[in-house]
């Protein structure tokens, strides 16, 4: 009997590992947005984002928070977080989706990767797919993904008065470093 109890416990615990070693979190983060017009150029920074990837359920889920962006004028960061985000009442802007391809991150090399799923910005979902890399060194991986929000499609509305000053897409630039999660 004392066997079986340490044979399961074994088995308990190796499970525990590699399903820890299945789930990365990040420690460090970069989500970045360029407005650009004739006008004006705008250009904001957010390192406060968090990620976590599933490798086993090829799942990858982050969460940006509105008001983690920093502007290079305060009152444009200010503008931003209560005329056109309303900050206070859509704090994040989150994404849950499924990757197209299967990864292993204990190896050394690079994935071109795509994740298909539902991202919420302003209060609004939308299902959308995005293409970027996973470079792979030492256990640890860091993803980059560059794409398009078209303002519309989550329903961010610019005044009239400002309109030449805002692009109707705005590009943005993510940047998330994970490592293997640990339970505290």
């Amino acid at each position: 009997m004392r066997l079986v109890s340490t044979l399961v416990l074994g088995l308990t615990l190796v499970a525990a590992h590699s399903f820890s070693q299945a789930i990365y979190t990040t420690d460090t983060s970069m989500v970045s947005f360029f407005s650009a017009t004739p006008v004006e150029n705008i250009e904001a920074f957010n390192t406060a984002s968090t990620s976590m990837l599933n490798v086993n359920k090829k799942e990858i889920v982050f969460s940006v928070p509105i008001a983690g962006f920093k502007f290079e004028q305060a009152l444009m960061e200010e503008h931003f977080n209560e005329n056109y985000m309303e900050s206070d009442k859509y704090p994040y802007a989150t994404f849950k989706g499924k990757l197209s391809d299967s990864l292993d991150l204990s190896k050394d090399t690079i994935y071109s990767v795509t994740a298909t799923g539902m991202m919420n910005v302003h209060g609004q979902d939308r299902m959308e797919a995005f293409s970027g890399f996973i470079v792979c060194k030492n256990g640890r991986a860091a993803l980059t993904c560059d794409f398009a929000i078209a303002l519309r499609n989550y329903n961010i509305k610019v005044p009239k008065v400002v309109f030449a000053n805002i692009a109707e897409v705005i590009e943005v630039k993510t940047y998330f470093e994970f490592k293997p999660y640990e339970e505290k």
